[in-house]
This record gives C-alpha cells, sequence and structure tokens, in this order.
C-alpha cells in the first residue's frame, strides 16, 4: 500500500532509541521514553499560501529529524509504526 500525505503534512519513522545509559544502565521497554528523533518516509505536496500558489515543503523524504515530545499523530501502515505531523511540528534537520 502506498501512502501519500496531503498539504504540509510528513510521515515519520522513529529512530530507536539507546538501550543503555550513559551510565551503562540497561533502560528496560517500560521506562523508556519516546524518542524524539525520526527519518522522513514521505511528504505531502506543500502548503498553499493565500494566492493559492503550492508552496514546497523544506524537508524531503530521507531527512533525520528532530520533532516535539508530542508532536504528529500515530498510526499504523504496513505493519509499521509510523508519525503523521505538520512539517511545522519538524524542530529541525539533522545533517
Amino acid at each position: 500500500m502506498a501512502f501519500r500525505p496531503l498539504h504540509d503534512r510528513v510521515v515519520v519513522r522513529r529512530v530507536d532509541s539507546e538501550e543503555k545509559s550513559a551510565g551503562g544502565i540497561i533502560i528496560p521497554d517500560t521506562a523508556k521514553e519516546k524518542p524524539s528523533e525520526g527519518i522522513i518516509e514521505a511528504v505531502g505536496p506543500g502548503a498553499r499560501d493565500e494566492s493559492g500558489k503550492i508552496v514546497p515543503l523544506d524537508v524531503k523524504a530521507g531527512d533525520r529529524i528532530l520533532f516535539g515530545k508530542w508532536s504528529g499523530t500515530e498510526v499504523k501502515l504496513d505493519g509499521k509504526d509510523l508519525l503523521i505531523m505538520k512539517e511545522s511540528d519538524v524542530m529541525g534537520v539533522i545533517s
């Protein structure tokens, strides 16, 4: 199944967090925070401005990004846990 987000939305796959703390303590799954880092899987065509022209997004598929802790809506597509969020929820691209 192919999924294409609409307007200024992006589909993000979370990147797994570390299993150990900096001190070497193994963190159980129940105590881990959800990572706020991910990789963009798909992007929409862009938002429309006041004149009706489409403004393309600054991010593209494959970009590694940071986003807010409570950003996006969790969905399951083709057995993968993904997030759908607006481009404005993306804080930045990690290069």
